[in-house]
Parts: C-alpha cells; structure tokens; sequence
C-alpha cells in the first residue's frame, strides 16, 4: 500500500515553517524529521506515524483511532499509528495539527542527529 498523497501534502503544510525539517521516505511511507529526528509520517501501511514521548504512550493510545506501532512484531512505546474514520485524511485539520504538535514537540527535546 502507498501512503496517502493528500495526507502528505497537509503534513507538509502543517510543517513549512518548521527549522530543520526533511523529508525521507521511509517505512514505505513519507516521513518528515526534524534534526534528523522523525516527528510524524504518513505511513505506507495507511494512517499517521507519529513519534512521541514514550512515557505518554498509554494516555495517548487511550484517544479514538489511536494504537501503538507494531515493528517486527513488538508493540513500540513512543511511536503511535493514528487512523481516521474512515481515513486518516479525513481528520479535522485541528485533530491533525494537534497530532503534528505532538510529534514536532518531542523530537525537538532531542539532540540532533
């Protein structure tokens, strides 16, 4: 599965004023770093990948939508698979902004890579 073009283009609008940032295609999706950090995704497997604080990981897979990344067959702390109904695409761009915010917020406690 590719990821989502749409998804992309709003990631890429939520993030243009942001110092540092890359894009890199990665996990079969497109993913944007900040400081070499990923911050958020949209991942080829469908949805938004978003990198967050690993200690607020149970909070947050607590919301609608939200599951934690499963790599190689382990559930990962700190990295979150979001989805929307029907599509993560169909997210209010409030909702998507506050996902973005997440991400940006903690890659840049991070040192740069």
């Amino acid at each position: 599965m590719a990821y989502d073009e749409g998804l992309a283009a709003r990631l890429r609008s939520l993030l243009a004023d942001e110092p540092g940032l890359t894009e890199k295609r990665m996990f079969g999706g497109l993913a944007f770093l900040l400081g070499g950090h990923m911050a958020v995704a949209a991942s080829g497997r469908g949805g938004l990948m978003v990198r967050v604080d690993p200690a607020r990981t149970p909070e947050l897979v607590a919301l609608p939508g939200v599951e934690r990344m499963v790599m190689q067959g382990r559930e990962m702390d700190g990295w979150l698979r979001v989805s929307g109904r029907p599509e993560v695409d169909d997210l209010p761009e409030a909702d998507l902004a506050r996902w973005v915010a997440e991400g940006v917020g903690f890659v840049r406690t991070l040192p740069p890579k």
